[in-house]
């Protein structure tokens, strides 16, 4: 499941990494979200899963994570990705079981959380894989 997921990652992070500040942050007629904002909400849905969910820790959930502001690149939107995707990786490998109860969440085990984590990334990229055809014609993984 943890390889699904990182292909998933995967696909995400190549849509972003060769795009420009400015072109990361556009947004088809301005609906929808940037590739920018898809890449920093799928860094904090792997950070409030992990350490929330799984961890028992206090998160929280911000719409400013879908607009990262101009102070915010693309390196560093995609480091912090690949350091929660590592961190989510390490938890769910270091679990005696995948059907660990979590730390929050009624009847959530760990199998729950990267199923969710895959579907929740899954959405996403294709969200991505549109918005890069618009922006530039770019398809394909």
């Amino acid at each position: 499941m943890l390889g699904f997921l990182d292909y998933q990652r995967r696909c995400v992070m190549r849509k972003v990494e060769d795009l420009t500040e400015e072109q990361a942050r556009w947004r088809p007629d301005g609906a929808l979200i940037s590739l920018l904002g898809i890449a920093n909400h799928l860094a904090h849905v792997e950070w409030r899963w992990r350490e929330g969910a799984m961890e028992g820790g206090n998160v929280s959930r911000s719409e400013g994570e879908f607009t990262p502001g101009d102070d915010v690149t693309v390196a560093e939107v995609l480091t912090l990705y690949r350091e929660r995707a590592a961190a989510t990786d390490a938890a769910v490998r270091g679990a005696s079981s995948i059907t660990d109860r979590v730390q929050r969440g009624d009847d959530m085990d760990v199998r729950w959380v990267v199923l969710h984590l895959i579907e929740e990334t899954a959405r996403h990229a294709g969200h991505a894989d549109a918005t890069r055809e618009l922006l530039d014609g770019t398809t394909g993984l």
